[in-house]
């Protein structure tokens, strides 16, 4: 097992897998921070917590991504609260794509962040950024659905992305993929 890498394999799986109850856990965790940012900055003026928030789910998705995704901060505390549940594989692939796309929202917000506590005039496209990360947040954690799995399976199907090496195992084999 190396320390650096996106998924693991498992018994009776021929692909990298993670646990998807810790994932849903973790998205429910970002989306509690990001509803925490958003209250803040967008009902209450207080925008300085956001560059916060922003940057710490940047340096989570850094960790998740080019390290591995059981070192990420919010997984880890994931697991406290789903660790006495049976671990539900589901194919790394896609999360990972997914998880990609996460980063480039919270760094894009995290630098247009740091201009709007000086300057208004962000205050737009930050709330719409905002608005994105947490409705993507809150379908994965409320009902399992992975928008970013789903573009990884869109992208693959018009063939913007190669095809994978590995089988990406969706939820419910809601993105099956026919390797040749």
């Amino acid at each position: 097992m190396s320390i650096i890498s996106f998924g693991e394999y498992i018994d009776g799986h021929n692909y990298k897998v993670l646990d998807e109850r810790s994932m849903r856990a973790s998205a429910g965790i970002m989306f509690l921070m990001g509803t925490i940012a958003s209250i803040n900055g967008f009902i209450l003026d207080e925008f300085e917590i956001i560059p916060y928030i922003a940057g710490f789910l940047a340096i989570n998705f850094i960790i998740g991504i080019f390290i591995n995704p059981k070192y990420s901060p919010t997984l880890l505390l994931a697991y406290l609260f789903v660790n006495k549940q049976s671990p539900l594989p589901i194919g790394a692939v896609q999360k990972k794509f997914a998880w990609s796309l996460g980063l480039i929202l919270s760094i894009t917000i995290f630098i247009l962040s740091l201009f709007l506590i000086n300057d208004s005039s962000y205050f737009q496209a930050v709330c719409f950024l905002c608005l994105i990360c947490l409705v993507l947040l809150y379908f994965e954690t409320a009902f399992g659905i992975c928008v970013g799995c789903k573009l990884y399976h869109f992208f693959i199907k018009i063939k913007l992305l190669k095809e994978p090496e590995e089988k990406p195992n969706c939820m419910g084999d809601s993105c099956e993929v026919e390797i040749k």
